[in-house]
């Protein structure tokens, strides 16, 4: 069976999405967020971005040709902004950081 045939990585992978399209969505609203609602949502984002991590390692540990394609994919799209995976992960971690910082500095 291929990676994606699976309905485990199938179903994983769409709830992936629908819950970052949402995170995405709500996020146009978080400058009008309270303090604890901008907290909440950091926190949400910073676990959305674990889960992304780990189903993206995934992808590179299976054999899958699909799953290497895909891999492969998503390295030449970001290389065509001069990102690598690994520093796509490091830009978002530092955004939320700043954003934390920033909340810190409200208090």
């Amino acid at each position: 069976m291929g990676f994606f045939d699976s309905d485990i990585v199938q179903q994983e992978a769409k709830q992936l999405f629908d819950d970052y399209q949402a995170l995405i969505t709500l996020g146009g609203n978080y400058g009008k967020f309270d303090r604890e609602g901008k907290k909440l949502f950091i926190e949400q984002m910073e676990a959305m971005m674990e889960r992304y991590r780990i189903f993206m390692k995934r992808f590179e540990l299976s054999e899958d040709f699909m799953a290497q394609m895909t891999i492969q994919q998503l390295k030449t799209q970001l290389n065509q902004f001069g990102v690598t995976p690994q520093q796509m992960f490091d830009q978002m971690h530092l955004t939320l950081q700043r954003m934390k910082a920033e909340l810190e500095k409200q208090s």
